[in-house]
């Protein structure tokens, strides 16, 4: 149960090694025959069955292992962005996605998606460095003047979308959409607290250094809002 990259990458090896044979000589014979079956593409598509199958029983022996379980949603994101973008996997056939969107299954990858989010927050806000820009000392580069929280705080918000943006619903994704905005309006609190600190230095280093985090985020939240 803690190894699914096994079976996953051993399948991801089946697909390239029989590559070569199935469009060589498989896909002709096809072609004569008149066939609009892609061979490579339905041999990958049977592997993926198999591996839908093991998913099947795997998932319920490890929904309320948090390591396990997240261990999981990692190497199967990581084997559906090969399966797409190597081997030409197409969105219409049976994946992965389709697992981790029944009910239980999904659910649970919400919960532990936030709680990892949250435990995020809380070590980049207690950071030393959460305050100050990595690119304090190129001008041309910082114009923002963003802190290194908030930079932290929108790349993680951007790994969220990643994850979850091949679900195959779109109710699905909406949920995982609620989810960054909790952390939005979470990390806005947490802001607000750590500037009600700062009022008597209102032209203090981290006053300024929030208001830069508040303008930076407002203004890629705006640049993201024609990403349907």
């Amino acid at each position: 149960l803690n190894k699914p990259e096994w079976y996953l990458t051993q399948v991801l090896m089946w697909i390239g090694n029989h590559s070569k044979f199935l469009d060589d000589k498989i896909q002709p014979i096809l072609d004569k025959a008149g066939s609009s079956v892609n061979a490579g593409l339905e041999f990958s598509r049977a592997l993926v069955m198999l591996i839908l199958e093991k998913l099947a029983g795997d998932i319920p022996c490890l929904l309320y292992d948090d390591t396990l379980f997240c261990h999981l949603v990692d190497e199967v994101l990581l084997f559906e962005r090969e399966l797409y973008n190597v081997h030409g996997y197409l969105s219409s056939f049976p994946s992965c996605m389709h697992i981790l969107s029944e009910e239980s299954c999904f659910q649970r990858w919400l919960t532990v998606e936030k709680k990892f989010a949250l435990q995020k927050m809380d070590s980049m806000l207690s950071s030393e460095a959460a305050w100050i820009s990595q690119y304090k000392d190129i001008t041309d580069v910082d114009e923002m003047k963003v802190p290194d929280c908030a930079e932290t705080f929108m790349t993680l918000l951007l790994v969220i979308t990643d994850r979850y943006k091949n679900l195959p619903t779109t109710s699905r994704k909406l949920q995982f959409l609620g989810l960054q905005k909790e952390l939005v309006d979470d990390f806005r609190i947490r802001l607000t607290q750590v500037m009600k600190e700062e009022t008597r230095a209102s032209l203090g280093f981290r006053y300024c250094a929030i208001l830069n985090a508040v303008n930076y985020i407002a203004t890629v939240l705006a640049d993201w809002a024609d990403n349907v």
